[in-house]
């Protein structure tokens, strides 16, 4: 099984993360950097605040994308076509300044003798998306745990996204966004499938 796959535990995830308490008392010290009273009224409760907020914006990391993908239904009458779904939402966070980057996943897979219930491809990009990630990483990610779990005859992932640590820091450009691919199988050896992909999800 590839690293992508792996899964530990919500037990094992515990005994690997601080304390409750000590990640609250990180946010204290940021708070206290930035230049503010992490005692004030306004902020007392901030760092509980931001250590739920963690919890959620990064609960991929208690989730697995293989269980997500094994229950498949045999019954699809001989279709044999992409199957795609279109402006997942992706919201997820950068690892190099843990700010936001939202935008939108265009998914598609040949499926072979079955087909997965398509809300688990959403589910698929949310997983990825709540981890810490580059963009050019969770892309990758995405098709590969499609391709690894289904087998299907190709895997084809788009995703385009604006990344507030280019929008709100920085160079400060705001409307830029990023557009990453990942094409396996028959997506990759055959241009006009691929095309047809591109011009489905609006980009051909």
């Amino acid at each position: 099984m590839s690293e992508i796959l792996k899964w530990r535990s919500p037990e094992e995830a515990e005994q690997k993360r601080p304390s409750r308490e000590a990640a609250m008392e990180a946010v204290r010290t940021l708070i206290a950097w930035a230049g503010d009273d992490p005692e004030r009224e306004g902020l007392k409760d901030t760092p509980k605040r931001v250590v739920d907020a963690y919890r959620e914006w990064f609960k991929g990391y208690d989730e697995c994308p293989a269980d997500e993908l094994n229950r498949v239904f045999e019954d699809v009458s001989g279709y044999d076509d992409m199957v795609m779904l279109k402006k997942i939402d992706v919201e997820s966070h950068c690892e190099h300044h843990i700010a936001p980057f939202l935008g939108k996943a265009y998914v598609a897979y040949l499926p072979t003798d079955a087909v997965v219930g398509i809300s688990k491809i959403a589910r698929v990009v949310e997983i990825f998306a709540k981890r810490l990630q580059t963009q050019e990483t969770m892309t990758s990610q995405i098709a590969q745990s499609i391709e690894e779990t289904l087998k299907p005859r190709g895997v084809a992932v788009l995703i385009d996204a604006e990344h507030q640590c280019m929008s709100t820091r920085g160079v400060h450009h705001k409307d830029v966004t990023t557009v990453t691919t990942q094409f396996t199988g028959a997506f990759k050896d055959d241009a006009e499938l691929r095309n047809r992909f591109l011009k489905l999800a609006g980009y051909g």
